[in-house]
C-alpha cells in the first residue's frame, strides 16, 4: 500500500501492485480485511476480464484498477454505480487532458474516444438475499496502447488508446488520482440527490442518442431509436414494437 496523495478522497484506501491476475479478483480477496472503500491498481494486469467473461487485454502502461465498496441497498442500486463510474472516467480524462478531448459514453458503461472504445467498466458483486455485500467496480483504460482490432467481436467498435489517438501521455498514478476524486464526488452526489442528476449528466454525453442502434441479448436482437435510459439505468429503444426498456444487452451502432 502506498501513501495517499494530499488530494486523495478522505477515508478511501489506495493499494498499488506491480502485477496481479485481475484487480477485481484482488478486490474480493482483500474485501474481508477492508474497513472502508479501497482502490486497487495494478501496474500490469495479467488476466483482465470484460463483460460476459470476455478477455480484456492490458498492454504495458495501460490503466487497470478496481474500486471495492460495501454499498448499502439492493443490487439495482449498486448497478447504477456503473453510470457514476463512466462519468468519472469521462470527467477525469478531461481534467487531465483538457475539455477538447472528443469523449462520449456508450451504454451501459464504455467510454469512447473519437468514436472508438477507450475504456470499459465491469461491475461484480457478492451478497445474499438481494443485497450486495461487496461491490467491485473494475475500470480499464487504454492509456498507451489498444488491443488489435482482430481481438474484438464482429461489429464491435474499434479499440483505441489515448496516446495513439491524441499523442497525449497520461501516467497510471495521475489517472488513478483524478479518477478517485471524480468517483468519490459522483458517489456522494448520488447518495445526496439520487440517480436523476447522474442520469442527466450521462445522457448529455451519450453516444448516438436519437439514432438507430442494435441491442443483442443472447439470440434476441432489437433494433430501434436510442431514446435514453430510464430511472433504473435500462436502455430505452423505440422501434416497430413501440417503446421498450432493455435492462441488459450488448450494443452495436447502426441498424
Amino acid at each position: 500500500m502506498t501513501d495517499a496523495p494530499v488530494s486523495w478522497p478522505q477515508g478511501v484506501a489506495r493499494h498499488v501492485l506491480d502485477r496481479v491476475d485481475s484487480t477485481n479478483l484482488e478486490a474480493f480477496r482483500l474485501a474481508p480485511s477492508l474497513t472502508g472503500p479501497a482502490w486497487i491498481m495494478a501496474r500490469q494486469q495479467q488476466a483482465g476480464r470484460g463483460r460476459r467473461g470476455r478477455a480484456w487485454t492490458d498492454p504495458q502502461g495501460n490503466f487497470a484498477a478496481t474500486l471495492v465498496l460495501r454499498p448499502q441497498g439492493a443490487a439495482s442500486d449498486a448497478a447504477r454505480l456503473s453510470f457514476v463510474a463512466a462519468l468519472a472516467v469521462h470527467q477525469a480524462l478531461h481534467d487531465l487532458c483538457g475539455p477538447t478531448l472528443n469523449l462520449s459514453l456508450k451504454w451501459p458503461n464504455d467510454v469512447l474516444l473519437n468514436g472508438g472504445k477507450l475504456s470499459g467498466i465491469l461491475l461484480e458483486s457478492s451478497g445474499a438475499g438481494g443485497q450486495v455485500a461487496v461491490l467491485a467496480i473494475g475500470i480499464g483504460i487504454n492509456l498507451m496502447a489498444a488491443p488489435d482490432a482482430s481481438q474484438v467481436e464482429t461489429g464491435a467498435l474499434r479499440p483505441v488508446s489515448l496516446a495513439g489517438e491524441t499523442g497525449l501521455i497520461v501516467g497510471q498514478d495521475d489517472m488513478l488520482d483524478a479518477l478517485a476524486r471524480r468517483m468519490d464526488e459522483g458517489i456522494r452526489q448520488m447518495a445526496a440527490y439520487g440517480f436523476a442528476p447522474i442520469r442527466a449528466a450521462w445522457l448529455a454525453r451519450a453516444a448516438r442518442l436519437g439514432e438507430t442502434i442494435t441491442a443483442r441479448t443472447g439470440t434476441t436482437e432489437t433494433i430501434g431509436r436510442f431514446d435514453g435510459i430510464d430511472e433504473t439505468g435500462a436502455l430505452i429503444l423505440t422501434g416497430p414494437r413501440g417503446r421498450q426498456a432493455i435492462p441488459a444487452a450488448d450494443i452495436f451502432f447502426g441498424g
